[in-house]
């Protein structure tokens, strides 16, 4: 099972709101996946087959290894549902 990283500067409110709109994304595509949410410190430390969040915050964790979904509004589930899309259509 693949594993989504939901990422923000502090790891609280808006990643929690994201990890919720990714997790009902998912369900709508038929995809599972594991989605947890943390802040963009602990994040560079944990294993993920995806890293998603705000492009200016996401784009930190940046080593040439890692996929990385930046969004440019984090609100946006078409956006989400899009990147999402894109990243289990490659896999």
């Amino acid at each position: 099972m693949k594993k989504v990283l939901v990422v923000c500067g502090n790891g609280l409110g808006s990643s929690f709101i994201v990890e919720m709109n990714v997790k009902k994304i998912l369900g709508e595509l038929g995809i599972q996946a594991d989605v947890s949410h943390t802040d963009l410190t602990t994040s560079k430390t944990e294993l993920a087959d995806v890293y998603l969040g705000s492009k200016d915050i996401v784009d930190q964790l940046e080593d040439g290894k890692r996929y990385i979904i930046g969004l440019q509004n984090i609100l946006d589930q078409a956006e989400i549902k899009a990147a999402l899309q894109q990243y289990f259509k490659e896999e």
